[in-house]
């Protein structure tokens, strides 16, 4: 590993001259996304003023299995384990371009949503590399800059196994009936749901099931959104951003708006589940760590302590996978691209490269502004020329 003991910042991919990282907001999304968070607890807050804390209404899932059996326990750390290598990865190729827009063109000031300090320059040639940014490996896979095809290498592997391991879930999920623990079976889960979301929005605690046996409406209207909603659109604007999804049903991204609306879309998926994440850590903490720990860990209710020493093994694990991760993408590059490739490339044989490209561009479809990639020369000769607008250009090649 040469790389480890180099100087890193001789390196400008590991330690670039800017390495701020800064969000901007259209104050239009901003706006909308605040009134999305804080309507509801504003209404909740004006409930209880009015009436007090709500009194929870009876709801329970019927006949739902109880317990977790090994199989729902060993999906639950494949997902966890696939949804951060999914995030860190996703990071990185979102810093390549760290801009997000609701218009398929990406004209430099039509983004609603950036992740860098600067404005596009309109005095000189600003490419797509110049407009990437740094990210720290401590969040990034395999962070840094200019590392989009390393992370790519990851992402979409990753990504079919997420959906392998979830499909799996599925399936055993409906064959055992223990799909009755997170789908509805009754309306009566939505005041129920409303109820709780009332004692945590105003900071009371309710009287809280046994999620061994049962979960609370709000808890259970959480899981069906996440596994049956959030899960799917992630992966079907997944693919609305591909190219060759594009170029072979081009009205399939149409179905969003267009391919920058999915890359949004996926986006703002992506800070869903990580609200997800964290509030559901936190309810694990606060309604009993000791005995949920034991749920998810060994399927037993009870508060015996293995359950947090095993569940402390286990974020240790995946915390030694990221780093052999880290450590892999810059010590064996060709390997993991390699490996992806023998994953990803049989796919496109099988499924798209048969297929002929079908999409039709009009002058509409021309964008007004074009994001050259690469880098731009820095010979003398190339400035010369540019010196005189490129006037003596067959004259010296000649």
């Amino acid at each position: 590993m040469p790389w480890l003991k180099e100087n890193p910042k001789a390196n400008p991919i590991r330690y670039p001259q800017d390495r701020r990282l800064r969000i901007g907001i259209r104050s239009k999304e901003l706006v909308t996304l605040l009134a999305l968070l804080l309507l509801p607890l504003l209404i909740a807050w004006i409930q209880y003023a009015v009436d007090g804390r709500p009194t929870i209404p009876q709801y329970a899932s019927s006949d739902a299995p109880l317990g977790f059996p090994k199989w729902i326990r060993i999906a639950h750390y494949m997902n966890l384990l696939f949804m951060t290598l999914l995030i860190r990865s996703g990071l990185s190729i979102l810093m390549d371009h760290p801009r997000l827009y609701w218009t398929v063109h990406c004209t430099p000031d039509q983004h609603w949503l950036r992740f860098t300090p600067l404005s596009v320059p309109l005095d000189r040639i600003w490419t797509a590399k110049d407009d990437s940014r740094y990210l720290s490996p401590w969040l990034g896979l395999p962070g840094y800059r200019h590392s989009v095809g390393v992370a790519r290498h990851w992402h979409f592997p990753v990504a079919l196994c997420f959906i392998g391991n979830g499909l799996i879930f599925l399936f055993l999920t409906f064959v055992t009936f223990h799909w009755r623990r997170i789908v509805p079976s009754s309306w009566s889960i939505f005041p129920n749901a409303w109820a709780y979301f009332v004692h945590y929005a105003t900071l009371h605690m309710p009287p809280e099931p046994n999620g061994f046996y049962n979960y609370n409406g709000l808890q259970q209207l959480s899981y069906f959104a996440v596994i049956f909603i959030m899960a799917p659109l992630s992966f079907f604007t997944g693919l609305a951003m591909s190219p060759a999804i594009d170029n072979h049903f081009p009205k399939y991204a149409k179905f969003f708006g267009n391919r920058q609306i999915a890359r949004s879309i996926h986006f703002l998926l992506l800070t869903g589940y990580l609200g997800f994440i964290l509030v559901h850590i936190t309810m694990v903490s606060v309604t009993g760590l000791a005995r949920n720990m034991n749920h998810i860990m060994f399927g037993t209710d009870n508060t015996d302590p293995r359950g947090m020493i095993f569940g402390i093994l286990s974020i240790l694990v995946l915390v030694l996978v990221c780093i052999i991760a880290h450590l892999f993408s810059w010590s064996y590059p060709r390997v993991l691209q390699n490996v992806s490739k023998s994953i990803i490339e049989p796919l496109m044989r099988v499924y798209f490269n048969p297929l002929a490209p079908v999409a039709e561009y009009t002058k509409e479809d021309i964008s007004p502004y074009f994001w050259p990639n690469g880098k731009m020369p820095t010979s003398k000769r190339w400035k010369d020329l540019a010196k005189n607008d490129f006037r003596d250009y067959i004259w010296t090649c000649g």
